[in-house]
């Protein structure tokens, strides 16, 4: 029993040390490595990777790859060729999920098709062309859904005003179905009525949105892009709800 409290002991020694020297290597990495990557560019993990001996950089959500050393920086994305996965963008996705249950869904404007059992939610800028055709070509076609839109005006003034019309009209989803599909503009919004624009904002800022159409799913994946029926029936499948 002593010896094998020693073997334990020792093992566990081994493994503080190993882990030591990665986090050592991780950090002269990063010390090597940022100041070349331009003026205010943060690296916010290192990690060494499971494949060629690379170590990932990660700067926000893009994932970048370099050596032990920090001399070379390899952009681009690595694939593991026995099964033909992209491992970074399956990294990238890691990365880019939320945790569906804590969206401010009372900022959104719910939509319910159906049974509305499955449930995705989706960050919309009114004038977004991409967006309309998501509205008029794929949620048209997709039965029992729950849609929350986020209506995240990030492509001009305008878009404030659109979405301000339209939530302070009463019927929100009517409103926003009659601009989105029909283009018909929603009636101005009274006096004084408030709106969450400036919270959806933040949202997306925070969620790092950098576009619309957006596309969250109950697992907490992402999609970008107004995807077609098919590959939105294929997703919604394939999620426990």
């Amino acid at each position: 029993m002593k010896m094998r409290k020693l073997a334990l002991a020792a093992a566990s020694i081994m493994l503080m040390s190993c882990a030591d020297a990665q986090n050592a290597t991780e950090a002269k990495i990063k010390k090597v490595l940022e100041p070349k990557l331009g003026e205010g560019v943060k690296i916010d993990s290192v990690r060494k990777t499971p494949y060629a001996g690379m170590y990932e950089i990660r700067v926000g959500n893009e994932i970048r790859y370099t050596d032990e050393s920090g001399s070379y920086l390899i952009v681009g994305h690595v694939f593991d060729l026995k099964t033909s996965e992209d491992l970074t963008q399956a990294r990238i996705d890691d990365l880019n999920k939320i945790k569906f249950d804590e969206l401010p869904l009372e900022l959104a404007i719910k939509t319910v098709k159906g049974n509305g059992k499955r449930v995705i939610a989706v960050f919309e800028d009114p004038n977004c062309g991409y967006c309309k055709r998501f509205r008029q070509q794929t949620l048209t076609q997709v039965d029992n859904v729950t849609v929350y839109t986020f209506m995240y005006n990030i492509l001009s003034p305008d878009s404030f005003t659109k979405s301000t019309n339209i939530w302070c009209s009463s019927d929100r989803n009517k409103a926003w179905d009659e601009w989105m599909v029909k283009g018909k503009l929603a009636p101005a919004a009274p006096a004084g009525c408030s709106t969450p624009n400036d919270k959806v904002l933040a949202l997306g800022q925070k969620l790092n949105i950098n576009g619309t159409p957006a596309i969250f799913f109950a697992d907490g994946s992402r999609v970008p892009g107004a995807i077609d029926a098919r590959m939105l029936e294929s997703k919604l499948s394939g999620i426990k709800q």
